[in-house]
């Protein structure tokens, strides 16, 4: 496909890689659901390495616009939206991301059968054609139809026949290219094995924006139920036909009154009355079997809509409704039973109008399989069971082309419009704007695209693709669009998309216009042709000049097209083999032809070109004589004859031309700049006078560019440039004698150009100061010629706009000289290196105010004493705040090109905006697949799932969950702080006022919108458990930790307002949250000997305890078991902090009284140091103590080796907590009496 000229559909790609963390299916239960709930192991494979088939099982639908893709197969679906990224070269791309993914059916049983996305037009004034949002349409097996938004949310459900849903398609309003032509209206249209519902697309266009509306609302405000309007509809009851598989909407069309004639005669027989007016009526088309095509019409105004019961979730239910079939999905503010009665109970069906068919295409052993209508409604592409593709006629109802061999063949169409540069030159200006129709087919058998040009065109591209593709046509553009608001849109639609599962890219078809013309009609196609063979005839070698000259002459003289002849001029100059003479006679030509031709029918780019073109051949041949040995032999053997003028005017030519010569080559510094003689001789000149001075500027930006040279020498090299710019502001012409002083002189603003635009910094800088001086020099200079001197005048200076705005540029250089010279500096070892910043005045002065401080936070970790100077040449712009927040920024850029590294939150003022950016740029991705990847795999992941998954190591991604935690806290504190902090004032320098360019960082970020606490608060939530379980190994799956609310939410923008989790959670969720909360203070217990380790912070068990409260874990619980865990490790200081927090003290004595006991256990029976004394004791224990100690399991004990004090402060411990009336008091006095008398034995 790559490979394609311009005689052949040029097909652009819009990939989307199937390799990328957001297509991975594997990574969430997506994938699961859809391989029949097969557990994978950790090393699964992805899903490219499926067998290859696998889209053609799934529903596939993508969206005009090309921004939203729905792939649904049986009850699950996913929503993949288009997103901008940046590849590893750094050049951006268009991509589709997995944006929402879930179950779709409600009902038992019920699959997802066809879908569509309809993109609903934006009703603001300043809108351009892009859609507001997008639609997407589902249809069920059981009969439904509902209606969802780009984020999964459900809108409408509707039961509108009780059979499953063939297809659903969908006509948009089509601007009337002809006078007469019937203004066709919106329409969906889903069709059932026996029947055909219609729905009024303005109707559907309101409906769904005030349901969409009321979600929003109702989302807001925590209400639940909102009353839904009803949507109008038509049905109809097809019958006569034995099978119907698919359908299309042709629309209304009004008959002619010889057709109404005829068809009255035919159905009424001979006396058939004949009304006056012919009936304006809908036409249907099926096809399936019985007969093979169908046709339908229906009267308009023969029945009247239908108002169905419509179901409706808001957001509110939405998110425990799609994931959990407890709460159910239609709650209409009954309670749980009625709501699951409800949802038993299925709506009232309305019976259908009976439709009878019209006529069809017989043939009892075709049975049809699809059929796609054209965007003009005249024409209709069939395919059927024998490998044909049927092309119908629809107004007259027969089938006027046929191909063979396409089996499986999948259809679209292509309206191409005639190009505005060939109406403009084409005979039928004045006629309407014309139109090309091409039928793409895509045949999966033999692996081949191919675009035909109607009704009986030939084929213009065939091309190899890719056998297991689906070929996506939608049919319409945007709904909500009419005559008024559609004028100046420019709708960004694509007709007909290639889907290729096995690459993952998305190819659009484009086909030029001119490609539906016949040779003898198409002048674009003749030009082309005369381009082609002239591009052959350069490429030939060994051929004539004369004959070159002859053949290029006539190719492009018989071009017609300018934009094509400008190119065929631009490839016979760019030719090295091409004389010069042959060259200039072509385009001397060719330039006499367009003088001769009419000035309004001349492209005026052209002429110049040609103009430009024979001015620089002249040139050349100038100058290549004046080099050339024979002609200098012949002028030294005439020079007698020849004036000294004459021959020093030569002289001096060729000497300009030496200097522009070395210049050009970027040679040694030239002999002009050092010779202050020969300079002014050049200079004063008169006949080439106005030549040199645009060479001479140039050669003075070739000067600032020899930065090392010029700073090597700077005494004599700036000596120099004072001299050449005091001689240039003086040549006559250079500064206009009307200038007036207060205006800027065009002159010194060229000079001023050139030393903004300079890079080089320290030369442009003393060039700068020179130009300042010369300037200085030249104004007072004429200041003092225009009035005569006096003494009063003398005491005046002489002041000019020029002179201030040089002072402007000084202070620039300045300002730029220090910010080089820091960005210039070696970054340290080990730090990541880079090209050379390049910067000038003129880079900061378009890239806004913004770029400064990207560039200065890119160079920050090089020199402070640099950066402090550079700090006091921009106060305003960077202030230590701003200065704080790009450096943040500049880190978690790096940290997202290189995640092995460690990620800095070093955030200063602007913490709650920068946060919120960093957020939703760069760690929300990764965050998700962390958190798909742990709950995939059940525990935490080991390096190489770390890596493949989330693009780290095992610690990376550690390390990253803390940072994330900590980001999300300083979000959380800093929305707290918010109305109490005042917005700063963004400031630039009185000399930088000019910054013009896109809005810098802290603009940005002062225009973000708040978040929403709670939704912080929960990723916060997510965030920890997942780095507990990274930090101590543990076995997590952190979203089944959450309910149907808490796992939709998670995510999203966190500026948008989600359901949130309420009430009292499940008993069972709850354990479990208790069960892994219990095992991070287990394993943190462990880690404290070890004080190297991130485990063993001492932050951990307050962590848990405020996870607790908020997953509704009793933290009385956690202290309880905190403290005996500590006990087991030996740490009873520690111990004894945390228990004097602990509430129920009856419940903990009951647990240290066993610890004591295996401790006691362990001294006197299992220790093998035992006494004589431990064991008479031991004798005089009473039974059932001795009985009790016996039973105790001493291996529980992680340090049982604990001296004899510390055991008997715990049993004091254990007397004081419980009370005289335990059960277990007795024992614990037992206890006590049997350590002191061990005590005192030791």
């Amino acid at each position: 496909m790559s490979q394609m000229n311009t005689h052949c559909p040029q097909i652009s790609l819009f990939p989307f890689p199937l390799t990328e963390n957001e297509l991975s299916w594997e990574a969430s239960d997506w994938e699961s659901a859809w391989d029949s709930g097969e557990n994978k192991e950790e090393g699964a494979t992805s899903t490219t390495g499926q067998k290859e088939p696998w889209l053609q099982d799934c529903v596939v639908s993508l969206s005009p616009c090309s921004d939203l893709l729905v792939v649904a197969r049986q009850q699950k679906a996913v929503f993949l939206s288009a997103k901008w990224r940046t590849d590893d070269s750094g050049r951006e791309e268009m991509t589709l991301a997995v944006s929402w993914t879930g179950t779709l059916s409600t009902d038992e049983g019920e699959c997802v059968s066809s879908s569509i996305c309809i993109p609903l037009a934006s009703q603001k004034r300043s809108s351009t054609g892009r859609p507001d949002w997008t639609c997407v349409v589902v249809g069920f097996t059981s009969g439904y139809v509902r209606f969802y938004t780009e984020n999964g949310v459900l809108l409408l459900a509707q039961l509108l026949h009780e059979d499953p849903v063939l297809r659903l398609k969908c006509r948009t309003y089509e601007i009337p290219r002809h006078p007469g032509v019937t203004e066709q209206h919106e329409e969906l249209s889903i069709l059932y094995p026996a029947a055909l519902v219609t729905i009024d697309g303005f109707s559907l266009f309101q409906s769904l924006r005030a349901c969409r509306n009321q979600v929003a609302r109702a989302a807001a405000a925590g209400s639940d139920v909102i009353q839904p309007p009803p949507l109008a509809y038509k049905k109809w009851g097809l019958h006569d036909m034995d099978t119907i598989v698919d359908h299309c909407s042709v629309g209304i069309m009004t008959l002619c009154v010889f057709d109404q004639m005829k068809n009255a005669s035919i159905l009424g027989g001979f006396n058939a009355s004949v009304k006056g007016n012919p009936p304006a009526m809908s036409q249907y088309v099926t096809v399936g079997g019985g007969p093979y095509t169908g046709f339908y019409y229906a009267v308009e105004g023969s029945t009247q809509p239908l108002l169905s019961h419509v179901a409706m979730a808001v957001a509110s239910k939405l998110t425990s409704a799609l994931f959990s079939a407890a709460s159910g999905w239609l709650g209409w503010n009954k309670h749980k039973n009625e709501e699951e009665a409800v949802q038993k109970q299925k709506p009232k069906v309305e019976p259908a109008t009976p439709l009878t068919i019209r006529y069809g295409l017989p043939d009892s052993r075709r049975h049809g399989e699809s059929i796609c209508l054209s965007p003009c409604n005249t024409l209709a592409g069939v395919t059927d069971d024998f490998g044909r593709v049927t092309l119908l006629d629809l107004a007259r109802g027969i089938a006027i082309r046929m191909w063979k061999g396409y089996r499986d063949a999948q259809l679209g169409w292509l309206q191409v419009p005639e190009e505005r540069v060939d109406r403009e030159f084409s005979p039928s200006a004045s006629l309407p704007r014309r139109h090309a129709l091409f039928l793409v087919i895509y045949a999966p058998r033999r692996g081949i695209l191919e675009v035909w040009g109607m009704q009986h065109g030939p084929r213009v591209g065939a091309f190899t693709v890719g056998k297991h593709c689906r070929l996506l046509y939608a049919g319409y553009r945007l709904m909500g669009v009419n005559s008024v608001t559609s004028k100046g849109w420019q709708l960004h639609t694509q007709q007909v998309c290639l889907l290729d599962p096995i690459t993952g890219a998305l190819r659009t078809v484009n086909i030029p216009f001119h490609l539906a013309l016949s040779d003898k009609k198409s002048e674009r196609a003749k030009d082309l042709h005369l381009l082609k063979r002239l591009t052959t005839l350069l490429r030939s070698r060994g051929v004539e000049p004369d004959i070159l000259e002859s053949e290029a002459k006539s190719a492009l003289l018989d071009i017609k097209h300018p934009a094509i002849k400008k190119q065929a001029l631009e490839s016979l100059l760019s030719n090295k083999n091409a004389p010069v003479s042959c060259l200039t006679n072509i385009t001397c030509a060719l330039h006499d032809t367009l003088k001769q031709q009419d000035p309004e029918a001349v492209d005026i780019e052209l002429l110049q070109l040609c103009s430009s073109q024979l001015k620089l051949l002249q040139l050349y041949t100038d100058i290549q004589q004046l080099h050339s040995t024979a002609d200098i032999e012949a002028c030294s053997k005439n020079v007698r004859g020849h004036t000294h003028a004459e021959s020093l005017g030569k002289d001096l030519l060729m000497e300009w031309v030496e200097i522009k010569m070395s210049f050009a080559n970027r040679g040694k510094m030239c002999s002009g700049f050092t010779d202050e003689k020969k300079m002014k001789r050049l200079i004063n000149c008169d006949k080439i006078s106005g030549q040199i001075s645009a060479t001479l500027l140039n050669c003075f930006f070739v000067w600032m560019q020899r930065e090392k040279e010029v700073l090597q020498k700077p005494e004599e090299t700036v000596r120099n440039l004072h001299t050449l710019l005091i001689a240039l502001s003086n040549m006559p012409g250079a500064v206009e004698e009307s200038w007036d002083s207060q205006s800027i002189s065009p002159w010194w603003q060229q000079v001023r150009c050139t030393c903004i635009q300079s890079h080089n910094a320290a030369a442009a800088l003393l060039a700068a100061f020179v130009a300042h001086r010369a300037a200085k020099a030249s104004i007072t200079s004429r200041a003092d010629s225009k009035v005569g001197k006096s003494h009063l005048q003398s005491e005046w200076e002489a002041v000019s706009l020029d002179l201030e705005q040089w002072s402007v540029c000084v202070r620039q250089l300045e300002d730029v000289l220090v910010l080089q010279t820091l960005l210039l500096v070696p970054p340290p070892q080990g730090a990541a290196g880079g090209a050379a910043a390049q910067c000038s005045i003129k880079t900061l002065l378009e890239g806004g105010t913004g770029r400064l401080l990207r560039k200065i936070s890119s160079g920050i970790y090089k020199q402070t004493k640099l950066l402090v100077a550079v700090c006091q040449r921009f106060p305003h712009s960077l202030s230590p705040d701003l200065l704080f927040a790009h450096c943040c920024w500049e880190y978690v850029v790096q940290w997202n090109k290189d995640s092995e590294v460690h990620i800095h939150t070093y955030i200063h003022t602007h913490k709650y905006s920068i946060s919120a950016m960093m957020w939703s740029t760069f760690i929300v991705k990764r965050l998700s697949a962390a958190a798909y990847l742990m709950e995939k795999v059940g525990k935490a992941p080991k390096d190489r799932l770390c890596r493949r998954d989330i693009g780290m190591g095992d610690k990376a991604v550690t390390s990253f969950l803390g940072c994330c935690v900590r980001l999300l806290q300083i979000l959380m504190e800093a929305d707290s702080a918010v109305e109490e902090v005042s917005a700063p004032e963004l400031s630039v320098e009185e000399v930088w006022c000019g910054a013009e360019g896109p809005a810098s960082l802290a603009e940005l970020a002062l225009e973000q919108k708040g978040v929403h606490y709670p939704l912080v608060q929960h990723h916060c939530l997510l965030a920890s458990l997942q780095h507990a379980a990274m930090t101590f190994s543990l076995k997590l799956k952190p979203l089944s930790l959450f309910d149907s609310k808490g796992k939709n939410a998670f995510f999203r923008d966190l500026t948008t307002i989600q359901l949130m989790p309420s009430g009292d959670m499940d008993p069972g969720l709850v354990s479990i949250r208790q069960e892994f909360l219990l095992r991070v203070l287990t394993s943190w217990v462990q880690a404290i000997d070890d004080p190297s380790s991130s485990a063993s912070a001492d932050w951990w068990p307050s962590l848990c305890l405020e996870l607790g409260s908020l997953l509704q874990v009793n933290p009385d619980i956690l202290r309880r078991h905190l403290v005996c865990e500590l006990y087991n490790q030996g740490l009873d200081l520690r111990a004894e902090e945390v228990m004097l927090e602990v509430e129920d003290k009856d419940v903990l004595g009951s647990q240290l009284l066993v610890l004591t006991g295996q401790r006691l256990s362990y001294s006197l029976l299992h220790s093998q140091s035992q006494t004589q004394g431990a064991m008479e004791l031991l004798a005089r224990l009473p039974p059932t103590l001795c009985t009790w100690l016996k039973a105790m399991d001493p291996s529980e004990l992680r340090c049982p080796l604990v001296p004899l004090p510390q055991t008997s402060r715990l049993v004091g411990r254990l007397i004081e907590i419980l009370p005289e009336n335990h059960a277990q008091y007795s024992l614990g006095l037992h206890l006590l009496e049997a350590v002191e008398a061990l005590t005192t034995e030791d």
